[in-house]
């Protein structure tokens, strides 16, 4: 394979995103699955909900394809496609009638677990500090909470595609210049493409959202790809890509479990949020995330230099500007309605 070859590949994948999320919204106005508006919601008017249906099988369907042409496959990629097929097929159901929280814990912790098996002998995430089996236990809690952090996360226009596309770049990036081969690199690439094709219909005023369909597989393969790459020796690229979607929602749960709120349910308390909410518009929002994650994604590059240190300082300082940037804009913001508050 060459680098024309993969942007090439990225190319047709994009297109073929765009072409079946366009499909796939057509279906789900047919079906009348729309996402209405509510009073923790960030948008005013119905909207198809159900994008994942495109966006998920595109993505797998590239995955698997690249490996078939090239024969090579990242090990244990059977068994992350498998995973996010369960995922997509159960976040459906719940998309249409909802599922009780226990129950969509309880199938995304087999799916995360089902991963950890595929990565199992491929080496250790967090570099010898742990033991083996304490390892593969602390790497699988972590991947479920960022399972969970993605789908909590997906509540503006176009956040999830930039925040998805950003760390398919990036690990790109970290992968050319770390010399990973082809089978490692192509994966989030793909990923990429497929991305980007759905972005166009999920920026901002949005034409169809992803839904939990989309949110939860999508967190699911992004957390594979980061876990491998945390395994291949760059832990640090690893906390640095999705760094503002960890500090978001890490800092919104904790500030809800201290005032005793029931951190489980819906609600518009994130920083983007309320930034949005506030005046900034979603659009705007999620450009802002776009440039502190360029900023990462410069600071990962750095890392995989050998310069990880003073790069993940840069890296929590570009999100705590953020954060204030997003803080400001949300001083604007209503006050969140009463439900919101139990």
């Amino acid at each position: 394979m060459s680098w024309t070859v993969l942007v090439l590949a990225c190319i047709l994948v994009a297109l073929g995103a765009w072409a079946a999320t366009w499909a796939v919204r057509e279906a789900l106005v047919r079906w009348c699955v729309y996402d209405t508006p509510n009073a923790r919601s960030s948008h005013t008017a119905p909207v198809p909900r159900g994008g994942g249906l495109a966006l998920v099988p595109m993505v797998l369907a590239a995955w698997i394809a690249h490996a078939a042409w090239t024969g090579a496959a990242p090990p244990g990629l059977g068994m992350a496609v498998a995973g996010a097929t369960v995922l997509a097929a159960v976040s459906w159901i719940d998309d249409l009638r909802g599922l009780p929280a226990g129950a969509r814990l309880a199938v995304q912790a087999g799916a995360v677990g089902l991963g950890m098996v595929g990565l199992t002998g491929e080496g250790s995430v967090f570099q010898g500090w742990l033991p083996p089996g304490l390892d593969a236990v602390a790497a699988g809690l972590v991947w479920l909470w960022f399972v969970n952090l993605f789908n909590f996360m997906d509540g503006i226009d176009g956040i999830s595609g930039v925040e998805a596309g950003s760390i398919g770049v990036g690990l790109v990036l970290v992968g050319a210049l770390a010399g990973w081969p082809w089978d490692a690199l192509a994966p989030p690439a793909l990923l990429t493409g497929a991305v980007l094709g759905f972005l166009a219909w999920n920026w901002a005023p949005a034409r169809i959202f992803l839904g939990d369909v989309g949110s939860v597989p999508l967190g699911f393969l992004l957390g594979w790809l980061l876990l491998r790459a945390a395994i291949a020796g760059e832990w640090v690229v690893a906390l640095i890509l999705p760094l503002y979607y960890l500090a978001d929602a890490t800092i919104t749960l904790a500030r809800r479990a201290a005032r005793g709120e029931r951190i489980w349910r819906a609600h518009r308390k994130h920083f983007y949020q309320r930034a949005a909410l506030g005046g900034a518009g979603h659009a705007r929002v999620a450009l802002l995330v776009l440039a502190c994650n360029i900023a990462l994604i410069a600071c990962a590059g750095a890392a995989a230099r050998d310069h990880a240190g003073i790069a993940f300082a840069l890296a929590g300082v570009a999100v705590a500007c953020l954060l204030g940037v997003l803080a400001r804009h949300a001083r604007r913001a209503p006050v969140p309605p009463p439900g919101e508050m139990r």
